[in-house]
């Protein structure tokens, strides 16, 4: 045996085969829901490993989950995985010019689509170049245009499919493809081994402690303990977050409930009903509307069952963590800090929040580096993160980004993320923000995270994003986009200005504040900087 996601997930399978492992309510509040045992799991999957199969694609070819959340998702990953086929995310909101770049820059030779978005799919194939197989979850819309390749109903692909496994041997070299977000630019397709995503992504199957030292390990551990655990992954699966949140609970045995989309009233409910330990989200952007409901139309849910709330993508800031901690006092909170790059690179310390910045327990494999030389920065000198060890190959159908961002050390393999920071004595790991985000003004480095921060700490502010406009006396000057807290005035830029002095440095202080009725982000809550910088510059030169 390996460390081969499918061999993995099939050992744990053997060992517990009745017990529950997904939980799907299809519509929130409409009761409708569908309920699968680890062996049903494993059925359901291995009828669309050999569906896939038997229509001809071959392993190590390229196959699109265009879905929303739902148990066609993972079992269609489990499906690629069985059949050694590589997995690839898509972007439900990309319109059909996007898709037309994703599908191909990915090399997609299969497709599994929602019905939903049958028009966009039409509109991007003949544009595609390697896309030759289409299965279609759910209904069509009423006067939607068809594919020029007919789809396969999803339903009639699995009752085509055997529910054995008898698949060829796999290999922990098996890819599996997670496409970044391109909220910073266009989306790159990050390639990782199944065995660097099992240890970097999935903790080798223990995330609080010692990681397996045999792949046959993993299925003793889970027949050993009992289940009773229920993990929740709130955002979206095409977003690796939630994916590897449950495949993390199925290397433990445990039961994953997931719902079609964000909704978070519907959200409470289901934590009190299916009792779940823990629950996976993006920032406040997500924990900010759980807070809302909690304070008005679900107040008195019963959280009991709950352990750990966790953040990544985004941090959950400083107030708005106070703030649910004081409606739900006896949850941990969790930021969590990793990347599609990296997997998982740490904690946010207790200290953490907008006196002392972003600042990170990192694992032993994370260091702060100069970018030219790859060397450990001094304490207090900036860096950029990089980590060590089980890191992926690279980006897919990009040499150029490979060799920029990925590079050897010794006798390891080191990816250099795009995080600028700094470390102090204790090792302990302070997050400046992204690189590509840095505002100069003036000669000065701004973060926008750190300032993100220190505005999201005003009473009136709902939520925030913050970008650098071009400004002829300084290069670029801070410009803050708001959303006002429902209830509350809009603040002026003098209180927004007056408010920061107290937590900034005087040149990161905003000098432009635009007001939006929403904050834009993507569907997990990760921020979309190139919209704030868009709103921000047209205010400006509207002015």
């Amino acid at each position: 045996m390996e460390y081969n996601l499918a061999d993995l997930f099939e050992s744990v399978v053997d060992v517990v085969p009745n017990r529950e492992a997904l939980v799907y309510v299809d519509h929130p509040g409409t009761g409708a829901e569908r309920r699968l045992t680890y062996a049903e799991l494993d059925g359901a999957a291995n009828r669309i490993a050999h569906h896939l199969l038997d229509s001809g694609l071959k392993p190590g070819e390229h196959l699109g989950l265009h879905l929303y959340n739902g148990v066609e998702y993972l079992q269609t990953v489990l499906a690629c995985l069985k059949a050694r086929l590589v997995p690839v995310n898509v972007n439900y909101r990309y319109v059909a010019e996007e898709l037309v770049y994703l599908y191909n820059d990915a090399d997609l030779a299969a497709l599994v689509f929602e019905g939903e978005f049958t028009e966009r799919v039409a509109a991007a194939l003949p544009q595609t170049t390697r896309l030759r197989h289409l299965i279609r979850v759910g209904e069509v819309p009423e006067g939607a245009p068809e594919p020029s390749i007919a789809p396969v109903a999803y339903a009639d692909a699995e009752a085509a499919g055997s529910p054995e496994r008898g698949f060829p041997l796999r290999s922990p070299d098996d890819l599996f493809i997670i496409y970044t977000g391109g909220t910073t630019g266009m989306p790159k397709g990050v390639m990782w081994r199944a065995e660097d995503l099992f240890f970097a992504g999935l903790f080798g199957g223990e995330p609080s402690g010692e990681p397996v030292k045999r792949p046959e390990e993993l299925a003793e551990r889970v027949a050993s303990k009992g289940a009773g655990l229920t993990f929740f992954p709130a955002p979206p699966l095409m977003h690796g977050t939630s994916t590897l949140t449950s495949f993390i609970a199925f290397n433990y045995g445990q039961r994953v409930v997931i719902h079609r989309k964000y909704a978070p009233e519907e959200v409470l409910r289901t934590i009190e009903k299916e009792k779940v330990s823990s629950v996976s989200l993006v920032g406040d952007a997500m924990l900010r509307p759980l807070i809302d409901a909690l304070k008005g139309p679900l107040r008195g849910t019963d959280l009991s069952s709950l352990f750990s709330v966790s953040s990544s993508g985004a941090i959950m800031s400083e107030t708005v963590r106070a703030e649910f901690q004081r409606l739900v006092p006896n949850v941990l909170l969790l930021n969590n800090f990793g990347s599609s790059e990296s997997g998982s690179n740490g904690r946010a310390a207790d200290d953490s929040g907008p006196e002392k910045g972003f600042r990170l327990v990192v694992n032993d494999r994370t260091q702060v580096v100069d970018p030219v030389t790859h060397e450990p920065v001094a304490v207090g000198e900036p860096g950029r993160l990089a980590q060590r060890g089980h890191v992926p190959l690279g980006y897919y159908n990009d040499p150029a980004k490979t060799t920029e961002t990925f590079f050897q050390k010794g006798a390891e393999r080191w990816v250099l993320l795009g995080d600028m920071a700094t470390v102090d004595e204790q090792g302990i790991v302070t997050v400046l923000g992204r690189g590509s985000q840095c505002i100069n003004t003036g000669g000065e480095k701004v973060y926008p995270e750190e300032v993100e921060q220190a505005l999201k700490s005003h009473p009136d502010v709902y939520d925030a994003l913050v970008a650098g406009v071009p400004d002829p006396t300084w290069g670029s000057h801070v410009a803050a986009v708001v959303q006002v807290r429902p209830g509350s005035p809009a603040p002026t830029l003098d209180e927004i200005q007056s408010h920061c002095r107290t937590r900034l440095a005087g040149y990161k202080i905003p000098r432009q504040l635009v007001i939006t009725p929403a904050i834009q982000r993507s569907p997990s809550g990760k921020a979309d900087y190139r919209w704030a910088k868009t709103v921000a510059t047209e205010a400006d030169t509207a002015n």
